[in-house]
């Protein structure tokens, strides 16, 4: 009664009707499917599958009739082909579709990772093209030698003139030294005079 009342409700949904089909996990029958479909892709199976037709021939042709299971027109066996065809078609269909799956995800991946390096080469090219410009104003191994060489040429030239000058101020200071010698004996010569006894002559001969 109450199942029947509240079946009658507007406000609560239906359970669904219908026949509920057998769950199966998607992945797995696709693996199956795909080791179906490779399997018969192979020339294994071509050979077996010969075989096993020729044997069937065979049997219902050379064997007696009492144990014939299949006789001429062999019916039986256009029937089991017939069923493998119709389920080979499906299942190499679907093996196809997760390799179109796989190849549009492998796809993506590459463009993906494409791009990823397009940017990191552009990234580089960049880098490179800086390290370039700052490398061109860097001295060089050329242009620190060349410094170098004229800035010794500038030391030893500097240092030459400090030489000349040095001997130069020598020079005046021994000048300047012979003038304070004689400056003194000039002095006496001159007082020597002024007390009568500056000449020579005057000193020999003191009478004349």
């Amino acid at each position: 009664m109450a199942e029947r009342q509240r079946a009658g409700r507007l406000d609560q949904p239906r359970e669904p009707r219908g026949v509920k089909l057998p769950r199966f996990d998607p992945e797995a029958f696709g693996r199956w499917s795909e080791g179906i479909a490779r399997s018969m892709g192979t020339a294994n199976f071509i050979v077996y599958m010969t075989l096993v037709i020729g044997i069937w021939f065979g049997w219902n042709t050379l064997a007696p009739p009492s144990i014939r299971f299949d006789p001429y027109t062999f019916t039986f066996l256009t029937l089991v082909l017939s069923l493998q065809a119709s389920y080979a078609a499906p299942l190499i269909l679907l093996a196809q579709n997760r390799q179109a799956d796989r190849d549009r995800v492998a796809l993506e991946e590459d463009r993906r990772r494409a791009t990823a390096q397009k940017a990191d080469t552009e990234y580089l090219a960049r880098e490179i093209a800086a390290l370039r410009i700052a490398l061109g104003e860097v001295a060089t191994r050329d242009f620190v030698r060349t410094e170098l060489a004229r800035l010794a040429e500038e030391l030893d030239e500097a240092n030459q003139r400090r030489q000349r000058l040095g001997q130069r101020q020598q020079g005046k200071a021994r000048a300047t030294g012979n003038e304070g010698l004689e400056e003194p004996r000039d002095e006496l010569d001159a007082d020597f005079t002024r007390d009568g006894y500056g000449d020579s002559s005057t000193r020999r001969n003191p009478n004349g």
